[in-house]
């Protein structure tokens, strides 16, 4: 897996700014292979819906995978008989070589994908990226698993579509319905920070890219789409399936091993709710409790499994305290990463150590109840022994949840919601009280910064006037933004020249006059 240093910043969302300066807001990738058939009445299709129905400016970009047959005379035809089609050839083969190409120097803010056969019905393409337009959402994805969703396919295809995301759900912990589908949709600030990280070249870039996403925190919206298989479709699903059980491998080997640790990317501050600071809540709480259940449950279960093994060999103290070795050392390593958040390889040593001192206090409440037991019976039966040894550990594991969170893992107690495992910056500030007072507007505290072109401290920072009270100023997050050497003056999203505060909503403005319906779709 890649292991780039400093991935980036993660960018806060935001409706997009109204001034496009003539870029097209949305950019439709159509990736092909030897499509000199599909091609044409594809694009025309697409080309037609879109200056019917969508309500921005747009591109739809054709890119061709190394086709051996007359698909790019095809693709130079289209893009010099309509303005809105580009052209772009790729020496080697790949869907997620073309599509990471394509996007990468893409300038629009919404980049989308959808393959040539066009099985996905076009309705659902403005649902598709309206999420992503307004900020609510940082990736989109069509679903023929939802539930509303309304999909014609043979059972072998239905069978290994179910399959696959079962396997991803139980392998990679994916929380979205459908990895495979070809309708999908990114903010290009999203992109730029996550493609780099994403590895395959081929069918698994969608499923790969769908869970760094998800384990990075952003938020993924999913569409119910109708969907009509294509009987000539050329994808080799053998092949397919097998290249995509490698890639699950690869993945899951990485995240679990540390070597692609997305702590390292780092999201900005008031974005996420989970954030703000709320009185008598301590963060992360209830999560925490629950795994440490889960982990403690399974490592009780471990444990009597270890004791009876053991038993058979020796006295009850021996199979004790062995038994609480093993499964001591696999509960510390499980709540580091399950129930703590904590990933990667850094500080593991300590975080052992720490846990047996925690093992040494456990085998303490359970060895002084085993002595007791003895002491009471010379001769305890089995039974009564695994019933003391579960109560001590009930006790125990009280005591070592306690233990880990206020002295193992207190380092993440300040932010022990890291969104799946994303931190802050370092370095970054605390996040910022806000008022109380009514009336007070306060803009989004991450909103990215945007030059004004006037020299460097030319606009004042006035305060925000509070009812009844004097100005108080706007809160301050530390961002680091890659312009900040320019010699421009740089303010946040609603806040003018002058130093007043509008209101951060921008709105974009239609270039064409939206529809409800498509009479010229077939379907």
């Amino acid at each position: 897996m890649r292991t780039d240093p400093s991935p980036g910043t993660l960018p806060a969302r935001e409706h997009l700014p109204a001034d496009t300066a003539g870029t097209p807001v949305l950019d439709v990738v159509i990736p092909v292979y030897n499509e000199e058939k599909d091609l044409q009445p594809c694009v025309r299709r697409l080309h037609d819906h879109l200056t019917r129905t969508f309500p921005y400016s747009f591109r739809i970009t054709i890119a061709d995978n190394a086709s051996t047959d007359t698909t790019p005379l095809v693709a130079q035809r289209l893009e010099a008989h309509i303005p809105e089609v580009r052209n772009f050839r790729l020496e080697q083969k790949g869907r997620g070589r073309a599509l990471r190409t394509v996007w990468s120097a893409s300038d629009a803010p919404i980049l989308a994908y959808m393959d040539v056969d066009l099985s996905t019905d076009l309705n659902a393409l403005l649902p598709l990226v309206a999420p992503l337009i307004s900020g609510h959402s940082d990736l989109a994805i069509g679903s023929r698993l939802a539930r509303s969703s309304r999909v014609v396919r043979g059972p072998k295809r239905e069978f290994i579509s179910r399959a696959y995301n079962l396997i991803l759900r139980g392998s990679l912990q994916a929380r979205f319905s459908d990895a495979q589908c070809g309708f999908k949709a990114i903010r290009r600030d999203v992109a730029q920070i996550l493609l780099p990280l994403v590895e395959d070249t081929g069918w698994f870039f969608d499923t790969e890219m769908l869970v760094l996403a998800e384990r990075a925190g952003l938020r993924i919206h999913e569409v119910p789409v109708d969907w009509v298989d294509d009987p000539n479709s050329t994808v080799h699903i053998v092949k397919t399936a097998t290249d995509d059980l490698k890639g699950v491998w690869r993945v899951g080997r990485a995240l679990a091993t540390g070597s692609l640790s997305l702590d390292r990317l780092t999201r900005p501050f008031g974005d996420d709710p989970r954030d703000r600071d709320i009185m008598d809540v301590p963060k992360g709480l209830a999560r925490q409790l629950v795994g440490f259940c889960v982990v403690g449950g399974l490592s009780t279960l471990f444990y009597l499994l270890l004791y009876t093994v053991f038993r058979q060999f020796g006295g009850s103290q021996v199979a004790n305290a062995l038994a609480l070795l093993v499964s001591a050392v696999a509960n510390t390593a499980a709540n580091r990463r399950l129930t703590f958040g904590v990933r990667g390889p850094g500080g593991a040593v300590k975080h052992q150590a720490q846990g047996l001192v925690v093992f040494g206090i456990g085998l303490a409440l359970t060895s002084g109840s085993l002595f007791a037991l003895n002491t009471a019976t010379s001769s305890p039966a089995h039974s009564t022994e695994l019933a003391v040894l579960i109560a001590a550990n009930l006790a125990a594991t009280v005591l070592r949840f306690l233990l880990f969170r206020v002295w193992v893992f207190s380092d993440r107690r300040e932010g022990d919601e890291p969104t799946n495992g994303v931190t802050a910056a370092p370095g970054a500030s605390a996040p910022a009280p806000r008022a109380s007072a009514p009336g007070a507007s306060f803009p989004p505290a991450s909103a990215p910064t945007y030059p004004t072109g006037a020299p460097q401290g030319g606009a004042s920072q006035a305060g925000i006037p509070q009812a009844g009270g004097p100005s108080v100023p706007p809160p301050q997050r530390h961002i680091v933004h890659p312009h900040d050497h320019d010699t421009t003056t740089q303010f946040r999203a609603g806040e003018a020249a002058d130093g007043t505060w509008r209101d951060a909503t921008m709105q974009m403005l239609p270039v064409r006059r939206p529809h409800d319906t498509d009479p010229g779709d077939a379907r």
